[in-house]
């Protein structure tokens, strides 16, 4: 469906994007993940038609792409501020590509009325002005602008950023149920690693203007291919030397001890063996931190502060100073 090959970005002397090669399928929910400045919407615009490449090419649907202009790539785009007009009502908001499309009146009027129910805008919201609406609802009407137009291809970009915390959340789920609905291929922006594990098919996690890793989540996050992903991509725990010989003298024999090496904290049994754990190491509670379903402690042990999540409803909780017990499986360890 979309294919970035060898594709380069400048800014004058700066390289934002080197030898991008990427390819996304028809349908797919695919999401570029990185920290601020990595290249990751620069990667996005350019697929837009916003920016063009110095070499390279892009493809849809097996043609290239790169000098079409924006308009006639078949992409509907959602800002990370949503680009609304503030003058308009939401209806006239969502029509404004249909008007320079120069659609008749009540082929526009239908196709507004079909996708604001799709994204659960009522009528009443339509005749609305949009500063009249909330963060999530202006959310809503920059998406129905966009997919009013039938593009193949959404591109959306952080484009749950500006909303809180509870309202990001309830969001996600409902924009990952449209797209699924629509079967749009979609290529999404963020940096939130939470939203890009429970959004997406497949996940490009971008570096400095490089790919580092492309998978499913859960690729991305039990079998992270560089150490960047490993760190990026949800907490872990970096090991010492000393806390690993522990591991290579108890069936860890295999782990190598010139490497980086680093466990997940839900990989870690404390009190109790995790699943598959079999190495058994003494520590102490150094702080525990209460979340609500689970606690999060902190465990001096062997030179290493070792963190692990422990659900709540279990156990009588421990206190800083009390003796731990930690289990760890050595084939969960991350080494680089």
């Amino acid at each position: 469906m979309i294919r970035f090959e060898n594709i380069d970005v400048t800014f004058g002397e700066h390289v934002a994007i080197p030898q991008l090669n990427l390819e996304v399928e028809q349908g797919e929910f695919f999401t570029l993940l990185g920290p601020s400045g990595c290249g990751k919407t620069t990667a996005l615009r350019t697929l837009a038609g916003f920016i063009e490449p110095s070499a390279g090419e892009i493809y849809i649907d097996g043609k290239p792409a790169s000098k079409l202009p924006s308009e006639k790539r078949s992409v509907g785009m959602v800002f990370q501020n949503y680009a609304l007009f503030p003058s308009m009502s939401v209806g006239e908001n969502i029509a404004f590509g249909l008007k320079v499309r120069k659609t008749g009146r009540a082929e526009t009027d239908r196709l507004v009325q079909e996708i604001a129910a799709q994204v659960e805008l009522t009528p009443e919201q339509l005749t609305k002005n949009v500063s009249e609406l909330s963060g999530g609802q202006q959310q809503r009407v920059a998406i129905a602008r966009a997919l009013v137009l039938k593009p193949r291809i959404l591109l959306l970009d952080e484009p749950l950023s500006n909303l809180d915390a509870k309202l990001r959340v309830q969001l996600r789920e409902q924009l990952k149920n449209l797209q699924r609905e629509l079967g749009i291929t979609t290529v999404y922006v963020t940096h939130d690693q939470e939203e890009a594990l429970t959004m997406s098919d497949r996940i490009a996690v971008f570096n400095h203007g490089v790919v580092e890793q492309v998978g499913t989540p859960e690729q991305i996050y039990n079998r992270s291919a560089t150490e960047f992903v490993a760190t990026f991509v949800g907490a872990m725990n970096r090991l010492t030397g000393e806390f690993l010989q522990q591991l290579r003298g108890n069936g860890g024999e295999f782990l190598s001890a010139d490497k980086s090496s680093y466990l997940r904290l839900e990989k870690v049994g404390l009190q109790a063996p995790a699943r598959g754990a079999s190495v058994r190491l003494a520590g102490v509670v150094a702080d525990r931190v209460y979340q609500g379903s689970h606690s999060t402690y902190t465990i001096d042990s062997h030179g290493s502060r070792i963190r692990a999540l422990v659900p709540e409803g279990g156990a009588a909780p421990l206190v800083p100073g009390a003796a731990a017990t930690l289990y760890i499986d050595p084939a969960a360890i991350l080494q680089y």
